[in-house]
């Protein structure tokens, strides 16, 4: 098909704003499904996504679509919303020409869309602009639309007004997607050069990798060639995205579909890389995305030692899945062999854990989370620190660097007070307000990584009753004053357990872990110590008392002497069992320092 007759566009928009939904009915009106048959988020192919109502994965989609008795072709890249997916979103706007900004109108724009909008802007896309929700009694459409207009700079003729959950105003929407968003502009009969926007690993047929084809086309039974390896391939199998993979026998320019060649490393076919043919290839790669930056670095390990083989392999699979995944061996004297991985954030942790548990069986436990800490020795040379284990001997430190964010929280007026306290306690610097109407504000903020990676996200939601929206990205490295904080138990160093934060906050952090600690390991024959400590310095403390046989129990009366020498003997038999006995750390007492309280 012609170029001219191509869509390739995204939706993109903030948490719970409706594109999911939006994405169902567009493949109801273009007879992708028939109605009655339909799954609610059709696109969210995931049980977790189902669950948490969000989108993880990006989704990709062909749909054929009558206009002016002409058909069009519309490829559609569903897109997460949430702070931590953001690659994800970056994958899909290389892949377009176009994007639909989609708007709750009954909440307004919010911090995510600002970030997805400019990160849209930054690909030179399109902009189609959309309000969603409009049949809520709550929405408020004409206040929405002048946002719209007062940041895009449109008009109110070009706002589409659409209800995704009843179908009002979708099909003037497709309408628009084809009148407003430009047709791909690849050259037919240049070398073939697709970029490959998102793969996955079929246990029958190796890695499957969807691209989009920027200029020439690709046939089955090419001689295929992948930029970053070098490594040639032949086509086995070339195709369309519908609901199930239709099978053609080539890709022309400008359209997007899915490639089976038989690759079966899984670190072959990343994301980003250009595929052209190996011979008449073209000179260079396509610019692709930027590399994922990890924010949050945690230990993976296998609560069963021996599933650590098919962690290996299944940490490789997701890793093709979900190309913002980084990691790397490890090991700990209390949980064995496992993996450091570096994350995108905390929501992002735990969809991973699910992941592993859901699709390859394999219960994990993860450490204490960390960020990346740069720190200047003595004899003049500069370490990159991410693992509490790595921190170099205080003595020997010149400087150390903390990570900074620029932070964005969208909040109604009501709750400022609440948030600047929230941003205050964490350390935060504030830099300006900024008021979108007289209901709502946006608050500018500069805060330590550290201190949002843990609950933030959480406190901001409570204090908020739920209204304000976050969106952060990397400033820059400043210089701190963080400690290492060791968590002792019965005096033996528990190296899972240890983490970096800053000097003013580390008694309240180790005592908030000591305690939850004693809560959560049984008690002993004997006594338990559990301690925070910088170096040699105790910082914090809290004591399991042991379970005691009542050694009185026989005697009935009697001299007092009697029952002190008892008393005695049993102490005497304590100490001893102190000297010998190890204590038993169930796998509960690991996930309840992920969960102590961080004030």
């Amino acid at each position: 098909m012609e170029q001219k007759y191509i869509r390739n566009f995204c939706i993109i928009a903030h948490i719970d704003h409706g594109k999911s939904t939006l994405a169902d009915r567009f493949l109801e009106a273009t007879h992708v499904i028939g109605k009655g048959q339909e799954v609610a988020q059709l696109l969210d192919s995931m049980d977790l996504e189902r669950e948490k109502g969000i989108t993880i994965k990006s989704h990709a989609i062909r749909m054929l679509y009558k206009y002016k008795d002409h058909e069009y072709i519309l490829n559609l890249i569903d897109t997460p919303g949430h702070v931590d997916f953001s690659y994800e979103v970056s994958r899909a706007l290389a892949s377009c020409e176009g994007a639909i900004l989609l708007v709750d109108s009954s909440q307004g724009i919010e911090a995510q869309t600002m970030s997805n909008l400019y990160l849209a802007l930054d690909n030179d896309l399109e902009i189609l602009p959309a309000l969603n929700k409009i049949d809520l009694p709550k929405a408020d459409v004409e206040g929405t639309q002048q946002d719209l207009i007062d940041i895009l700079g449109c008009t109110e003729e070009e706002i589409m007004k659409v209800s995704a959950k009843t179908g009002e105003g979708v099909e003037r929407l497709l309408d628009a997607v084809i009148e407003q968003l430009p047709p791909p502009r690849g050259k037919e009969d240049a070398p073939a050069q697709a970029l490959i926007f998102d793969s996955y690993f079929d246990m029958y047929r190796g890695v499957v990798v969807l691209v989009r084809v920027f200029h020439g086309s690709l046939k089955k039974g090419d001689k295929i060639k992948l930029f970053s390896t070098n490594h040639e391939y032949e086509i086995e199998e070339i195709g369309y995205l519908g609901l199930k993979f239709q099978a053609q026998t080539e890709l022309l320019t400008g359209e997007a579909g899915y490639i089976i060649a038989n690759i079966k490393e899984v670190a072959d076919a990343r994301v980003g890389d250009t595929i052209t043919t190996a011979k008449n290839s073209c000179p260079e790669p396509l610019p692709g995305f930027l590399e994922p930056k990890p924010m949050v670095y945690s230990g993976i390990f296998p609560i069963n030692g021996e599933d650590y083989a098919n962690l290996v392999e299944a940490i490789a699979k997701l890793k093709l899945n979900d190309a913002s995944l980084i990691y790397e061996k490890e090991s700990s004297a209390a949980l064995g062999y496992g993996f450091r991985c570096g994350f995108l954030g905390m929501l992002h942790l735990e969809i991973v854990k699910e992941r592993l548990l859901r699709e390859y069986n394999i219960p994990i436990i993860a450490t204490t989370p960390s960020v990346r800490f740069k720190i200047g020795l003595k004899n003049g040379s500069e370490l990159e620190v991410h693992n509490p284990i790595d921190f170099p001997d205080p003595s020997n430190i010149e400087y150390i660097q903390e990570p900074f964010v620029d932070a964005e929280i969208i909040v109604p007026t009501d709750y400022i007070g609440n948030i600047m306290k929230l941003a205050q306690e964490r350390r935060g610097i504030q830099k300006n307000i900024e008021y979108i109407d007289e209901k709502r504000v946006t608050l500018h903020y500069e805060l330590p990584l550290i201190e949002i990676i843990f609950d933030f996200y959480d406190k901001l939601k409570t204090v908020s009753r739920g209204y304000a929206s976050l969106d952060y990205s990397f400033k820059e490295f400043r210089p701190s004053q963080v400690v290492k904080v060791d968590i002792l138990i019965n005096g033996e160093k528990v190296d899972a357990m240890s983490f970096i934060c800053h000097e003013d906050k580390a008694h309240n952090w180790g005592k908030s872990i000591t305690s939850t600690l004693a809560d959560v390991i049984p008690r002993h024959m004997f006594k338990i110590a559990l301690q925070a400590t910088i170096g040699a310095k105790i910082i914090a403390r809290s004591t399991i008392n042991a379970l005691r046989k009542d050694v009185l129990a026989k005697c009935y009366g009697g001299d007092v002497s009697r029952k002190r020498k008892l008393l005695e003997k049993q102490k005497e038999g304590k100490k001893k069992m102190k000297e010998i006995g190890n204590v038993t750390v169930p796998q509960e007492a690991f996930l309840a320092v992920l969960k102590a309280d961080r004030e």
